[in-house]
């Protein structure tokens, strides 16, 4: 049988490479930018469009889905070629999956400063952006598939059966995560409500970092680290077990992030089981990568790129480690909300998918270009800079997440809250805050070190756009080896079973914990005192969205005497049945506001939204001049309320038509409370809708409590 001569497409690796580097700068730009507004108030620039609030999910959605999304997409069409010794599928779809990939990028950069969200966390786009993403993710996916099926290699390499896990798990999060009724142009609401959102929404938020930060890299930790190494992966066994483990179990650890909130316990109990249990698998992955390099230590000390995979894989193993240790509820209980988990978060994200990203890079683009690296000795700097941006950046960010946890739950002898004003806590860590930016400085130094080093080894070389190779065809009629028997050697020559066999594996764990939550309707509690937002209070928590508020400010009372204490009543389920979506939190950079209402005047928050130091000495929330500037657009008030009773919040029939008259009565009520205090503003601005919605925040209790004394 003679052999076939075929191309590999290294244009399509070489575009999205250099996308690559391109998104990464700006993403850890906006990165250190928004660290440093967090003890330099005044870089938030006085614009509505730089707060820390819009652009910090500027700076999550640009590091993982453009940064790191793009590095995906190199290694997997440079690796799956070679793999399977076939050019991809189509050059046509893998330029419409680049090109279209980058269109999405830039939607993201242009809506979410203009405060265009859904304030879903890893998942802020808003609806047209979603659809354009699940028609190109089906583009990337046809592509992949095609090539698998007209493969010259029989079998499938382990890389591929992570890179089949990544792409059908994340088409179910991002579908399921995305049922939203669209009401205009760029703004919809969620159809889950309260803790059946949460709950959607953290098993998507936790699989997102599983299926698209953690399966595609070690898909691609199992191709680049034996080439780089030039020695076999250490164990086939153990990547059988570490593969299915990993997808079976991570899918259930999502409720480990509502630890102490409002969802039932026993979905948050199965989240802390199965999180315990996720260590041996993400260990399995850890191991099964450094033993690789058994024999090639003299080598790693000498090459940069390995380097960054041993530290890489580190990171990996610390996170996977950190991660199951903070879903015990006795961990969780200090560390949650804090900086500790910014920490936790980002050893993973700088660690592992910006080490194993560089080593790739390094890699890669030498080859394709038929040179060398330009500069050994930049590689290295960038190896070490790099290192020492994480520890400056992480070791602080514990520090202060200690610091947070332990002294908001910090007692007098006397049984008083020792520090009760939530700003002692902001203004002590500040310093960390200062170290972790010049962490986040020296590892972007690092990768503009990189950007020139590859800069130069492409103009030294000449890409091979495509490049030459040949292999057998396979053969239809073939009979297996009786090494090859063995049930997984089968379902490796089968990629569609592969397929399906994945997708039922990554499928019972979140049906067993939403099925319960979403169909009986003990889990979630009615009280008859919570009521539909008022038309004016609806559109003031829109303006929240809008600013990201959310991002520093949570809204779950746990059941700490410390929280209660500081707080107020702890958060029950039934609050927030008409919560599209919900806002509960992950950090709080500010205080908890969820019993907000009715504790200070209107004039406190107003004069607190225009200029924060006036209320709060030394705060380092920006001023929101803005809205009191801005005139309330009411034209989308009988659309919102339409959309919220086509979802069960329970307005009456038809109200949609007069719900304006009652918004501007309850805005001139506002207004007349104000000018009681001098000051003067006019009942149609922005500030009135958000005074509104954070005056009624928690009141819905309060009066359950007053009408049963």
């Amino acid at each position: 049988m003679q052999l076939e001569k075929f191309n590999y497409d290294n244009k399509i690796v070489r575009n999205f490479g250099i996308a690559t580097i391109i998104w990464g700068i700006v993403g850890m730009t906006v990165g250190l930018l928004i660290a440093m507004q967090l003890f330099k108030p005044a870089l938030n620039m006085g614009s509505q469009y730089s707060t820390f609030g819009r652009i910090r999910p500027l700076h999550t959605n640009a590091v993982i889905f453009a940064f790191v999304g793009n590095g995906i997409f190199m290694g997997v069409y440079y690796s799956l070629q070679r793999l399977l010794k076939a050019r991809m599928f189509s050059d046509i779809l893998s330029k419409i999956h680049f090109w279209g990939w980058q269109l999405i990028i830039v939607a993201a950069a242009i809506t979410l400063p203009l405060g265009l969200t859904t304030s879903h966390e890893y998942a802020e786009l808003e609806w047209p952006i979603d659809i354009a993403i699940t028609l190109i993710w089906v583009v990337f996916g046809i592509n992949m598939f095609g090539t698998i099926i007209k493969r010259r290699e029989r079998h499938m390499y382990v890389a591929i059966w992570f890179y089949i896990a990544t792409f059908v798990t994340v088409a179910v999060l991002h579908i399921v995560n995305s049922f939203q009724l669209p009401i205009s142009s760029f703004k919809s609401y969620y159809l889950y409500a309260g803790v059946q959102d949460a709950l959607v929404q953290w098993w998507y938020g936790h699989n997102a970092v599983a299926f698209f930060l953690t399966t595609p890299y070690l898909g691609m930790m199992y191709y680049f680290l034996p080439k780089m190494a030039n020695r076999p992966v250490y164990s086939y066994k153990l990547s059988i077990l570490h593969f299915w483990s990993l997808i079976f179990i991570y899918i259930w650890a999502g409720p480990h992030h509502l630890l102490y909130s409002s969802l039932p316990s026993w979905a948050q109990s199965l989240g802390v089981v199965f999180s315990i249990m996720l260590i041996a698998p993400s260990w399995g992955g850890m191991i099964n990568g450094l033993l690789t390099l058994r024999g090639a230590w003299d080598k790693v000390r000498e090459d940069a790129k390995l380097k960054f995979m041993v530290v890489g894989l580190t990171a990996y193993g610390m996170a996977t480690f950190e991660g199951p240790m903070l879903s015990l509820k006795q961990i969780n209980g200090i560390a949650h909300f804090t900086d500790w988990i910014v920490s936790h978060v980002h050893v993973g994200a700088l660690g592992w998918n910006g080490f194993l990203t560089f080593a790739i890079l390094y890699w890669l683009i030498p080859r394709i270009y038929q040179t060398s690296l330009h500069s050994k000795k930049a590689a290295n700097f960038h190896f070490w800079i790099g290192t020492l941006g994480i520890l400056f950046y992480a070791i602080p960010m514990y520090w202060s997440g200690f610091t947070q946890g332990l002294m908001w739950k910090e007692f007098t002898p006397e049984g008083m809250l020792k520090y009760p004003n939530f700003l002692e806590t902001t203004l002590n860590i500040i310093p960390m805050h200062v170290f972790r930016a010049i962490g986040g400085a020296m590892y972007l130094t690092g990768v503009i070190v990189m950007t020139w080093n590859l800069w130069k080894t492409m103009a030294q070389g000449k890409l091979l756009g495509n490049e030459a190779a040949e292999a057998m065809p396979l053969t239809p009629a073939f009979v297996p080896h009786a090494s090859e028997k063995a049930w997984h050697r089968v379902l490796e020559r089968r990629p569609m079973q592969f397929l399906v066999l994945s997708l039922i594996v990554i499928l019972i764990g979140g049906l067993i914990e939403m099925v319960p939550t979403f169909m009986v309707s003990s889990n979630i509690p009615t009280i008859s005192s919570v009521k539909p937002y008022t038309p004016l209070e609806l559109q003031g928590r829109d303006l929240y969205i809008r600013e990201g508020c959310v991002n520093c400010h949570s809204q779950m009372v746990r059941p700490f005497r410390s929280e209660t204490e500081r707080y107020g009543d702890y958060s029950k389920a039934g609050e927030f049945v008409y919560d599209h979506p919900f806002l509960w939190g992950s950090k709080r950079t500010g205080p908890d506001l969820h019993r907000v209402g009715g504790k200070y005047s209107d004039a406190w928050h107003f004069n607190h939204m225009f200029d924060p130091t006036t209320m709060s000495p030394g705060s380092i929330m920006p001023p929101y001049p803005w809205l009191i500037e801005q005139q309330l657009d009411t034209t989308t008030t009988s659309s919102k309320i339409s959309a919220m009773r086509k979802l069960g919040v329970p307005y009456e029939a038809d109200y949609e038509y007069v719900a304006n008259r009652d918004l501007s009565k309850q805005a001139e009520t506002i207004a007349a409370a104000l000018s009681k205090d001098n000051i003067k503003v006019k009942s149609d601005r922005e500030i009135v809708a958000i005074i509104a919605y954070l005056q009624r925040l928690g009141t819905d209790i309060k009066a359950n409590k007053t009408a049963s004394k």
